[in-house]
């Protein structure tokens, strides 16, 4: 569950390039800067709004039916906009900051997507009227919110063992995957007898309009669902059993490709839940899987100000003499060795595989027997010697599935947690629309 997780660009909405392409951003055209919100002690612009509805109106293409009217569409995206700028505030409050070289790394990614440079990425944007800085504004935005995310992962998502044990133990099921997709229809905390009465009736009446056939589900999700995942119709993608909350197993029993279940209580409210389709993907643990792993140890000599990459070398030399000469490796690395983590350990790096500590390394553990001592070798971290102590095969087919099932049931987990955090973020906040039919003030000046 610690695993990093990747940066993900495609749901950018004020500037997406990595999901829409780059012709459709041409058809936009420049409104006045006017406000659309007040988040707190930020704003939200008017032209921010409209290049965010844009981009999703063209990645509906051809299935415009499948949006809602527009101002039921401008709110949904409006709301999106919200979160994002209320979660980068919170991640810069707590100190996530996104370097210029990393920002740069992301906006070359992004280019590479689209077949260009980064000059190349940069004219075409101006082409279509979009300025380069705003953009990376929007790109650095998002990488804030993933990071925003994994910190959350980190301190506030578990897994124990027994979780890990109990999903291991559904073999009869561990081949199969399910495509789900829902909406929420979502309560306040601690909502009162009447809240929850009125999330009953309207998802009650959704589901009655999905039932006489007068919305597909992916049009519903969109026009109905308070979900984060609203504009993607809902779709959560494909599911393993332990990947699935408790609550859904023991509807879906009984459930086929295209069935809709609910309404469906839950702690943030009545759900509608589709199996869209399934699939066996094969044993999902496989075991007999071995790798070669050694036992070494080495010596290392860091390349540092005061001692260049010649003098270095030098050293390392001598030391590989004395060994070679008798003395003992172990006590020359407690002696001499510049790698604090190993030193007072002899040098000892316990078992490991050929490339834990990068190709160079590798290749010099596998060039030597058990019991031999490599000709020194340079690295990033400078000059070694390694002795390889002994060679094993290891089984890592169970170690493999159990670290699959943590990540899995951990990535459930954090999609809960993290939805729930996100609605407290919401309510904590103040918002004061001023677009829209929710709009407390029409007359805002244009920004200058």
């Amino acid at each position: 569950m610690t695993k990093t997780l990747p940066v993900l660009l495609a749901s950018l909405l004020a500037v997406s390039t990595a999901s829409v392409p780059l012709q459709v951003l041409a058809q936009q055209t420049q409104p006045l800067d006017r406000i659309a919100a007040v988040v707190d002690e930020d704003v939200i612009l008017q032209s921010e709004l409209d290049r965010a509805l844009a981009n999703i109106k063209a990645q509906y293409a051809g299935r415009e039916n499948q949006l809602p009217p527009d101002d039921v569409l401008s709110r949904q995206v409006l709301e999106r906009l919200v979160l994002v700028k209320l979660q980068v505030t919170r991640a810069e409050g707590s100190g996530i900051r996104v370097s210029d070289q990393e920002l740069n790394q992301a906006i070359e990614s992004i280019a590479q997507q689209n077949g260009a440079g980064v000059d190349q990425l940069r004219s075409r944007l101006a082409q279509d009227g979009i300025d380069f800085d705003e953009f990376r504004r929007s790109v650095r935005d998002e990488i804030v919110v993933q990071r925003l995310r994994q910190s959350f992962a980190q301190s506030r998502i578990s897994v124990s063992e027994g979780e890990v044990d109990a999903a291991i133990k559904q073999e009869a099921t561990a081949g199969t995957q399910y495509h789900l997709a829902h909406i929420l229809i979502a309560t306040p905390d601690g909502a009162d007898a009447n809240q929850i009465a009125t999330g009953q009736q309207k998802a009650d009446g959704v589901k009655a309009l999905l039932d006489k056939g007068e919305l597909d589900f992916n049009a519903a999700a969109v026009r109905y669902s308070d979900s984060p995942n609203a504009l993607e119709g809902g779709d959560l993608g494909w599911r393993s059993m332990d990947e699935i909350p408790q609550a859904f197993l023991q509807v879906m029993q009984d459930m086929k490709a295209g069935d809709v279940v609910g309404p469906l209580r839950g702690p943030s409210g009545f759900q509608l839940l589709k199996l869209v389709e399934v699939r066996d993907s094969g044993a999902a643990g496989a075991t007999g899987q071995t790798v070669t792993e050694y036992h070494g140890r080495h010596i290392l000599v860091r390349i540092t100000d005061q001692q260049d990459d010649a003098a270095a070398k030098a050293r390392i030399d001598t030391l590989r003499a004395r060994i070679a000469g008798g003395a003992d490796f172990q006590a020359v690395a407690k002696e001499s060795s510049e790698d604090n983590n190993s030193r007072g350990q002899g040098g000892d790096l316990g078992w490991f595989p050929a490339d834990a500590f990068g190709p160079d390394f590798g290749r010099e553990v596998e060039g030597v027997d058990d019991g031999g001592i490599s000709q020194p070798f340079r690295t990033d971290a400078g000059w070694h010697i390694v002795q390889r102590v002994a060679t094993r095969q290891t089984d890592v087919g169970v170690d493999n599935q159990r670290a699959q099932v943590r990540e899995t049931i951990g990535r459930r987990k954090l999609e809960e947690e993290y939805n729930r955090f996100l609605s407290e973020l919401r309510g904590e906040a103040y918002v004061s629309f001023r677009s829209g039919d929710r709009a407390e003030n029409t007359a805002t000046p244009p920004q200058s």
